[in-house]
């Protein structure tokens, strides 16, 4: 079985291109899906331990989180701490099924992929990227992003010229959705022999 890793900057079109694989028939776990499930379920009560009044009815408020952690870098490190561990096990878990049913091909959509060294988790790694003034307009035009907001995140993210230098394959979302279609297909019919 391939495990092939899926990253990318903010703004680059990372989850639309992860729906492109699961489209071809390629499994896919998502880091962020699992982070909500786990903010539902079991790192709910560990949460509201650490940071007290983010967990509402059993759930962890993102809202709530946001202000514990934003702006204040211990804190943040901490959850991170306790959250990566948990999506890494769940991620595992989804290999390990999948090794079991024979699948020749899963995809681990990884949005901090070499900040956290999931590069080593994974066979090959495809890195979505776009122009900078491409990236800069998605991710503005989200509700609440700011300038300053942008800027911190893309502060935290390995640069993605240096993503791209370190990828197996590189998608350019810029391009359209017929081109990312299309390198989705090529990438999927490389590593399965189709």
């Amino acid at each position: 079985m391939i495990i092939l890793g899926l990253t990318g900057s903010i703004g680059m079109g990372k989850s639309t291109t992860a729906r492109m694989f699961a489209e071809e028939g390629v499994p896919v776990h998502d880091s962020d899906a699992a982070v909500h499930r786990l903010y539902a379920g079991e790192a709910a009560p560990v949460v509201e331990k650490l940071f007290p009044g983010t967990v509402v009815d059993g759930t962890v408020d993102r809202t709530r989180l946001a202000r514990a952690v934003v702006g204040k870098p211990d804190a943040l490190k901490a959850l991170e701490d306790l959250i990566h561990p948990m999506v890494r096990r769940d991620a595992d878990r989804f290999v390990a099924d999948h090794r079991g049913k024979g699948t020749p091909l899963v995809l681990l959509d990884i949005p901090l992929l070499f900040e956290t060294g999931g590069e080593n988790r994974v066979d090959k790694i495809v890195v979505v990227t776009a122009p900078h003034e491409v990236q800069r307009e998605r991710v503005l035009s989200r509700p609440g992003m700011t300038e300053e907001k942008f800027a911190a995140i893309l502060k935290r993210q390995v640069p993605d010229e240096e993503k791209r230098r370190r990828a197996d394959f590189i998608i350019d979302t810029s391009l359209g959705m017929d081109a990312a279609r299309l390198a989705v297909r090529d990438i999927v019919g490389q590593l399965t022999a189709r």
